[in-house]
């Protein structure tokens, strides 16, 4: 193989050599365009594959707005080209996307969804691409509709008559679409992903009309049933209404209680009912107002208002008048028969005068303002009852300051007073500034003072404060037996001491009367020159006792450590 190569190397080398400029500048261009057609070959292959949301082109800006943002809603990368055509990473994002987007109505106007389906050879009959066309449509319609999420598999049948040649004798094109969907899906119960999907299937088959398309799912539900969906609408549409009601009477309470809470505490306020009245039809209003004109406006550099109104302003103005003079004619009826004139007017009869009618009319202009509106809900007539609790006082004892006991009850004792008219007032008057009082419109507020039963309330508050009396009083009680017992042991230890302290002076005053009768026994022998005899146990005491005193006086505060160490120990 090596030597191959080497050949091939020698051969190249003397073709190079032994070529002439020309060749040379043919062999470079061919090398050239070998890897340019190279390079392009893999950045076209390296590039991502796209499929066409569309085989028409999106011409309308605001079209294809509306389509990049519906993809970007459902997360899918769209690529657009300079012709207006939308493409999506592969077919299965495609179908979905194709789906929603026919659903919604967002597809291009020139775009047929099966313009693959029209191609035809000449040996094909019109019942065979009718055939094709309508097992192409159902195909697709299946398709589609699997692409959505909440659809497992979809079960399309269509029926396309035979065309007759009179529209009265046409059947039209029906539909039965049975749906399998999947476990979490709400298509059941979504009215509006249910017109979707109907939407879906009208758009795709031509000619099919909704009273005779019928989708279903595997459990025999309707879908598509809308026209006894009016029951389940209204009552729908009276809930959401009584809804709106109790939060409209909630803010209106919340209101109240927020104003009164200045005035009294919250508990005083007993029983507090809002009731509104909302008139849920709509209704169209049309008003025509007339204004004067306006001449002159007001200058605002004046203090006063100067401007100047007319009620009228002459557009045109037309004058009339007639001249008649000339013998009168007074009408008596039929001939032969007698007139119904009266006497005064027959006596003016062929009676030679003279009149003159004079006529104006005038246009005039005003200043029309007419409108028209929708008013729905309109508010009604509000209702509030209020109930305030009078005041309760505790009854102290002036001397101590303690709470009464009443000895009927055996709680502590309390006085009511009832709210005056004065109070009762305020709150009227603070509840109708809340509520926007309007007397034409109906509205009613109630304020009374009813005393509330607050029994149960005042026997928890009197049995926690006796329980806490009885608390307190057995904590003092404990602290005074502890206190006791504590002087009794200071007391005890002081006295044990003492007694000790005694005893131990006792002792040390008989030791040293001991001492002193000793050494003035040794002192008046040794005046007396005997020669005093003492025992070895003696000498040892001396001796003992003439160290422990020559110790004292080196460290006596060793002596007095080493005393009080003894007398601790007995």
């Amino acid at each position: 193989m090596n030597e191959w190569l080497n050949k091939m190397g020698a051969k190249a080398k003397d073709f190079w050599k032994s070529a002439s400029i020309v060749k040379k500048v043919i062999l470079l261009a061919v090398v050239a365009a070998v890897i340019i057609t190279i390079v392009v070959t893999t950045r076209v292959s390296s590039a991502p594959a796209t499929v066409r949301l569309f085989n028409a082109p999106v011409k309308d800006e605001t079209r294809m707005e509306q389509i990049l943002d519906r993809l970007s809603e459902e997360n899918v990368q769209a690529f657009t080209d300079e012709n207006g055509y939308v493409s999506v990473i592969d077919e299965k994002v495609a179908r979905k996307m194709r789906s929603i987007l026919m659903s919604e109505g967002l597809t291009p106007s020139a775009w047929n969804p099966f313009e693959d389906f029209y191609n035809r050879s000449w040996s094909d009959t019109d019942l065979e691409q009718n055939e094709k066309l309508k097992n192409a449509i159902t195909a697709r319609v299946a398709q589609q509709l699997e692409a959505l999420d909440s659809v497992n598999r979809a079960y399309v049948t269509i029926t396309v008559p035979k065309k007759e040649l009179f529209s009265s004798d046409q059947n039209p094109v029906t539909a039965s679409v049975i749906l399998q969907l999947s476990p979490s899906s709400d298509l059941v119960t979504n009215k509006k992903r249910q017109k979707n999907v109907q939407r879906l299937i009208l758009t795709m088959v031509e000619g099919l009309k909704e009273e005779n398309l019928t989708i279903s799912d595997t459990e025999e539900n309707v879908l598509n049933d809308f026209e006894n969906m009016d029951e389940v609408t209204r009552l729908s549409n009276i809930e959401r209404q009584r809804k709106l009601v109790h939060q409209e009477e909630a803010k209106l309470k919340a209101s109240i209680l927020k104003n009164l809470q200045v005035i009294a505490k919250e508990k005083r306020i007993g029983d507090l009912v809002v009731s509104i009245e909302m008139d849920m039809s709509e209704e169209k209003q049309e008003s025509t107002t007339y204004s004067p004109i306006q001449r002159k406006a007001d200058n605002p550099n004046t203090p006063y208002d100067d401007s100047e109104y007319v009620d009228t302003l002459p557009v045109s103005q037309q004058t009339v008048t007639k001249e008649w003079q000339g013998t009168g004619y007074n009408p008596e009826g039929p001939a032969g028969t007698e007139g119904q004139t009266p006497p005064v007017y027959s006596d003016m009869s062929n009676v030679i005068g003279k009149s003159t009618e004079t006529g104006v009319t005038q246009n005039n202009a005003l200043n029309t303002h007419h409108s028209v509106k929708t008013v729905a809900p309109q508010p009604g007539r509000r209702s509030v009852s209020l109930n305030v609790d009078g005041k309760w006082v505790f009854v102290k004892d002036p001397k101590t300051h303690d709470y009464v006991i009443d000895e009927e009850t055996g709680g502590l004792k309390r006085i009511y007073t009832p709210v005056s008219a004065e109070e009762l007032a305020s709150y009227e008057k603070s509840v109708k500034g809340a509520i926007a009082f309007d007397q034409n419109r109906g509205d009613l507020v109630v304020v009374t003072n009813i005393q509330v039963d607050r029994s149960a309330e005042f026997e928890e508050f009197d049995n926690a404060y006796f329980k806490a009396q009885q608390t307190k009083k057995t904590i003092l009680l404990s602290l005074i037996a502890v206190a006791v017992v504590l002087i009794g042991f200071i007391l005890f230890r002081i006295i044990s001491k003492e007694m000790e302290r005694r005893r131990r002076a006792r002792e040390e005053e008989l030791l040293r009367q001991q001492q002193l009768a000793r050494e003035q026994a040794l002192w008046e022998a040794k005046d007396e020159a005997q020669t005093v005899t003492m025992s070895v146990e003696e000498s040892r005491r001396a001796e003992l006792q003439e160290n422990a005193i020559n110790m004292a006086k080196e460290h006596p505060e060793d002596v007095a450590m080493l005393i009080r160490t003894w007398l601790m120990e007995e």
